[in-house]
């Protein structure tokens, strides 16, 4: 068989990763966006179009053009225009970051359970020994349970916390986890994970009702989308003491506006979008494409294919 014409608007360090990966495909860099794509290449593998709050690019004339897959570097589809999904069979990297934000999840758990980095210490008039806390016997809340749900819960479970879920699905939950609604959760979770995609029904989920259930020095976490914020509401829950720390890697719109709130509230953790930014990320991301890769040349079905009606 001949090598697959690719154009991938990653860069090059992830590039490197799918040629690494599979000696079927000629991959080509190209500008992220619309401006980039043209005849001739099967196959796209697609950086975000925008950054949340940003205007998506026109329709390119010509579009598909010669396409027949894309390859999302995201698990979500909220980061790319309507247009992009109208012809080609477009793909997601489901599970490739499932770990990183699992593990990223969990830093912030032990992070605020053990007060780091607040108990480092730099002189000798510090050495005085302030109360921790542990996460053995507390409770962890996951707003949507997929492949991040599925790699934190057993990870949680082995420090001997109780993992309480909501799942969109009827699919059964992993071994020992109770199912519950955002409610419970709230009510019930000493750290709430938000792991739900950004679709129309989550869209500011976390609103002023459902702060208002939140257990006394609740730990907000979120890993998905910005979006699943009101901040007003979290604001308000901050100051009012209703919540106690907001670990948030990612927010709307991205960045933050200067001046926002959430870069100097002293009970706001806030970090730039970078839970997913590591090693084993790009090498399951290039492993599972050329996995679809070799699905792709055979004229099979792919995996991870979009579910526009479900949002992911």
């Amino acid at each position: 068989m001949t090598r697959v014409q690719v154009v991938s608007q990653l860069p090059a360090l992830f590039n490197d990763a799918f040629a690494a990966s599979t000696q079927a495909a000629e991959i080509v860099s190209i500008a992220p966006g619309s401006a980039g794509l043209a005849h001739g290449p099967q196959v796209l593998i697609a950086a975000p179009f925008r950054r949340p709050g940003d205007a998506f690019p026109a329709r390119p004339k010509g579009w598909p053009f010669d396409l027949r897959w894309i390859q999302l570097v995201s698990v979500g589809i909220d980061f790319y225009p309507d247009w992009l999904f109208e012809g080609p069979v477009v793909t997601t990297a489901r599970g490739a970051s499932a770990i990183a934000l699992a593990e990223f999840a969990l830093a912030a758990i032990l992070a605020e359970a053990k007060h780091l980095p607040d108990i480092w210490i730099r002189d000798r008039k510090d050495w005085v020994a302030k109360p921790l806390a542990t996460v053995a016997g507390t409770t962890l809340g996951l707003i949507g349970f997929g492949a991040i749900g599925e790699a934190l819960a057993p990870r949680a479970q082995a420090l001997g916390m109780r993992v309480i879920a909501t799942r969109r699905s009827d699919l059964p939950l992993a071994a020992d986890v109770e199912r519950a609604d955002p409610a419970t959760i709230f009510a019930q979770a000493d750290h709430v994970v938000l792991a739900a995609p950004a679709t129309a029904q989550t869209e500011r989920m976390v609103d002023a009702k459902l702060l208002s259930l939140a257990k006394p020095n609740l730990h907000l976490i979120n890993i998905a989308r910005g979006i699943l914020i009101d901040d007003d509401a979290l604001l308000a829950a901050l100051d009012e003491g209703r919540v106690a720390h907001a670990t948030l890697d990612v927010t709307y719109p991205e960045p933050l506006t200067a001046g926002h709130r959430f870069y100097t509230h002293p009970h706001v953790r806030l970090s730039p979008h970078t839970s997913v930014h590591t090693t084993e990320t790009r090498r399951n991301l290039s492993l599972s494409f050329a996995a679809n890769l070799d699905r792709f040349r055979r004229g099979q079905p792919l995996d991870g294919v979009v579910d526009r009606a479900r949002g992911y």
